[in-house]
């Protein structure tokens, strides 16, 4: 069975070590071994997301005053950085393993009207008078008494180096659009990246979809979905229709800044006959058989 797997970025952090590298360590170490025991016997290709990652870089490159890199260049590094650690701790958990990380690309449309509506929180939080400071540099957007800075988050409409991640998933692990990929638009047949930011699980929606993969796992730090989340009357959702679904996101289960892009991404898969899950990331071999999270088909 060929499985797309994405993997949450704050899901990916210790919770008692939020942090701390040794506790994001060990944390990517331990999913690394239950990832290793799924690739000996399905085809497996793995994204993940970089949240609290790429607010890290971005937060160091504010205090340090140096050079501020293109978000799209920050996204780059991101899927440097946790690749690499995927990559050694799935060596690590079956030495026999061919893995593979890569730096892609994924391509959106510069007329998406995400552009002309940044919405996407990122990087640090500003007092009011940084925020003054940097008007006109970026689109801030006010939460509680602090300012944060807002990019676009367009859809993905292509994986640029979907050839070769194809041709690899046969022998290898693949870890691939990390972040949701590179954010890159084409202009007059030259692409050039762009400051934005994609949400991962759709990208992972689109790489499972472009690879015919037969399962999309997506994994988080809650069990599945849940109907009334937070609160006293909270329920666990074990199986899900796409069109149940729907009516639950349309009616304000499934916020857009935690759940909602998930589900959206499992149903837009599951529209293709084929069966997608939302589980927790500890979860992830009863998930594959159907015993943990959230099935929606």
């Amino acid at each position: 069975m060929r499985i797309v797997i994405a993997l949450g970025g704050n899901a990916l952090l210790n919770p008692a070590r939020k942090n701390s590298y040794p506790g994001y360590l060990q944390t990517v170490r331990t999913s690394c071994q239950g990832l290793a025991n799924l690739a000996k016997k399905h085809e497996l290709i793995i994204t993940h997301g970089n949240g609290p990652q790429v607010g890290d870089i971005m937060l160091q490159q504010e205090k340090a005053k140096t050079l501020r890199l293109p978000l799209d260049v920050d996204v780059a590094e991101t899927q440097g950085q946790i690749g690499y650690l995927l990559q050694q701790g799935l060596h690590n958990a079956w030495p026999k393993a061919n893995v593979v990380c890569l730096l892609n690309q994924v391509l959106v449309d510069k007329n998406d009207s995400a552009f002309r509506h940044p919405s996407k929180p990122v990087g640090p939080f500003y007092t009011p008078r940084q925020a003054h400071e940097l008007k006109g540099r970026y689109h801030l957007k006010k939460i509680g008494q602090q300012y944060r800075r807002v990019v676009p988050s367009p859809q993905p409409k292509e994986i640029i180096e979907l050839g070769i991640i194809s041709s690899l998933a046969k022998s290898h692990i693949v870890i691939a659009c990390g972040g949701g990929g590179i954010p890159v638009v084409r202009e007059k047949g030259i692409v050039k990246g762009v400051e934005a930011v994609i949400d991962k699980d759709l990208t992972a929606c689109l790489l499972a979809k472009s690879l015919h993969a037969d399962l999309l796992l997506i994994l988080t730090d809650t069990e599945g979905v849940y109907l009334n989340y937070g609160t006293a009357k909270q329920k666990l959702l074990r199986q899900l229709k796409v069109r149940e679904a729907q009516r639950l996101l349309q009616a304000g289960q499934f916020p857009d800044g935690s759940m909602g892009p998930k589900v959206r991404a499992a149903m837009d898969f599951a529209a293709t006959g084929r069966q997608a899950v939302i589980a927790h990331l500890t979860d992830l071999a009863k998930a594959v058989n159907g015993k943990a999270g959230t099935s929606i088909k």
